[in-house]
């Protein structure tokens, strides 16, 4: 019989935040070893909810900080967290994760959470736009979502999920979690995912909207070949100056070869530019 993390009786889950709160002290403590906090670590916990996993982790860490956009849960953890400058532990700051500026936090930052699943991608991409003050970030989330973040070419799972965040991480899924280790039960599995910003250099792109559009445009009709989806941005002389089959299809491309192909189109915009 698994133990249960059992502070959550007196609060009731609400739909409208995505909320299942995590009770199985098993994968608590799983989470726990896997993030490996330090004392002197900068984190931040997105969506506390009843504390399962800030608890242990302000018994390693110096400060964390939450951010939480429940008033009800903010009351609980102000009332188990006194907010006395002096003496407290915890910083939380009330608001919309998606809305929250992580830049004014202390770099560099490393991020947990159990995200709720209703905005976990746009969550996800709005942690892209701080990647060069983020040291790693260890996520709970739908395991089908999981799974299409750390997706290889060539298979169902990879899409523009896939290309998008991997251009700017490198992720590993770390662990399974079962509907039963929530309170309430989810309809779905869970796994928790590793991400680590990519450093600077390698391949890149110049232009990083151009890449977002290109990616875009490749992946919206999944079953049309290159030659199709990308026809307004390449030629078949294009494609073969790529050394890019034009017959294949996006999910047959690595993230590289979409970098590249960016690019090369970068270059033809600057050329054309020059030349007037």
């Amino acid at each position: 019989m698994l133990r249960r993390w059992r502070n959550m009786n007196t609060h009731k889950a609400k739909k409208k935040f995505g909320q299942n709160f995590l009770v199985d002290e098993r994968i608590i403590f799983d989470i726990i070893c896997a993030i490996r906090p330090e004392p002197s670590d900068s984190m931040v916990e997105i969506g506390p909810g009843l504390g399962a996993l800030t608890r242990p982790l302000l018994k390693k860490l110096n400060h964390l900080h939450v951010v939480e956009i429940d008033r009800d849960v903010i009351v609980r953890l102000e009332h188990d967290f006194p907010q006395s400058k002096s003496e407290s532990k915890l910083t939380i700051h009330a608001g919309d994760a998606l809305g929250f500026d992580f830049a004014i936090l202390p770099a560099p930052l490393r991020v947990v959470g159990n995200l709720p699943y209703n905005i976990s991608s746009p969550l996800l991409f709005h942690f892209a736009t701080y990647t060069e003050s983020i040291k790693d970030m260890h996520f709970m989330l739908q395991n089908e979502v999981v799974e299409r973040m750390v997706a290889k070419p060539s298979t169902s799972e990879y899409g523009r999920m896939s290309v998008m965040l991997q251009h700017y991480f490198f992720m590993e899924k770390l662990l399974d979690v079962p509907p039963e280790s929530f309170r309430p039960v989810p309809k779905v599995n869970s796994a928790v995912v590793r991400m680590i910003p990519l450093c600077v250099g390698g391949i890149g792109v110049q232009d990083e909207g151009l890449f977002a559009r290109v990616v875009k445009a490749a992946f919206a009709q999944r079953r049309k070949t290159l030659r199709n989806t990308l026809h307004s941005f390449l030629s078949e002389e294009d494609f073969a100056r790529l050394g890019i089959d034009a017959r294949l299809r996006a999910e047959n491309l690595s993230v590289t070869a979409f970098e590249e192909m960016t690019n090369y189109l970068s270059g033809l915009m600057n050329k054309v530019s020059d030349e007037r």
